[in-house]
Parts: C-alpha cells; structure tokens; sequence
C-alpha cells in the first residue's frame, strides 16, 4: 500500500514521542493506534529505562490497550504507526490482538545496523522483520522521507555515554 499524506502524519507523530523517548533517557521509539475511521486513540513511548521493565515498548502498550478498549472488528480496522519496526515480543502481541495494518519509519534491520554502527552491543532477542513472526500482517516501511529523522535519534541515543 502506498504511503499517503495521512499516514505521515501520523508517523511524525511518532517521531515526536521517539523524540520525548529519547530526552527522558528511554530507548527513541514512538507509537500511534489510529482507528478505522482515522482517529488517533492511544499513543505512546518507550519507557523501559524509566519504567525499569524491558518490555515497556509502546507497541506492546499499544496491543494491551487495543485488547481492552476495542472490539476484535475495531481492532482489525486500526493502523498501528511506529517509528521503528516492531521486535518479536510486540510483533506477536499485535498478532494475537488482531491488531491490522503496521506502517513504520525504520526497519528493524536499519537500526540494528545503526546501533552496531554507533559503537552499541545488540539486544538479547533476534532482529526479525515483521513479517517472519507474524506473517499475515500487513505492514508497510520503511518510510524514506522520515528516515533521516529516526537514525539520528537511534545513533544519538547509541551513542556511549
């Protein structure tokens, strides 16, 4: 599916809360869940770093407030906007929510390079694109234009202190 204006707004948004992320010292990563009818109705950030739970990934904040606040339809209809590609642990919890489409900036494999590249050590789990864990999902990035934005913050943030 081609990338339209409406879906760029919504990963700029990302990008902000990725932003908001990374200067409260969390990973730089940002979410959106915009409904069928176009409605943004829940977003987040990373928050492993302050929450001290490695699992605070905005994605899977995402895939529990969707399974609590929407119905199994509503939840089909969503788009999930992210600033960087899913890892294993949130791509499988969109999956079993029922979540539908995933449009991100960068790919999981962009930034594991960048990372790399920065000097970081990798993380404990595999980079795996979206669609080996759950492979009925649709899912559209990288996004070019917004690109140049996230690598920044991800370089920046892998960075040693």
């Amino acid at each position: 599916m081609a990338i339209s204006d409406d879906d760029l707004i919504h990963l700029r948004r990302t990008v902000e809360l990725a932003r908001e992320a990374a200067d409260a010292g969390d990973g730089p990563f940002g979410s959106v869940l915009v409904d069928g009818e176009g409605v943004e109705r829940f977003e987040d950030r990373n928050r492993e770093v302050s929450a001290g739970d490695e699992t605070r990934h905005p994605e899977f904040e995402i895939a529990r407030w969707a399974a609590a606040h929407l119905t199994a339809e509503e939840r089909a209809a969503a788009t999930v906007y992210t600033s960087g590609e899913h890892c294993p642990m949130c791509s499988a919890a969109h999956a079993w929510v029922g979540l539908g489409r995933i449009v991100f900036v960068a790919s999981s494999e962009q930034i594991s390079a960048w990372r790399r590249d920065a000097g970081a050590g990798g993380g404990p789990v595999a980079v795996l694109p979206i669609t080996t864990v759950a492979p009925g999902l649709p899912v559209d990035g990288p996004v070019d234009a917004l690109v140049p934005e996230v690598r920044a913050l991800i370089e920046a943030a892998a960075e040693p202190q």
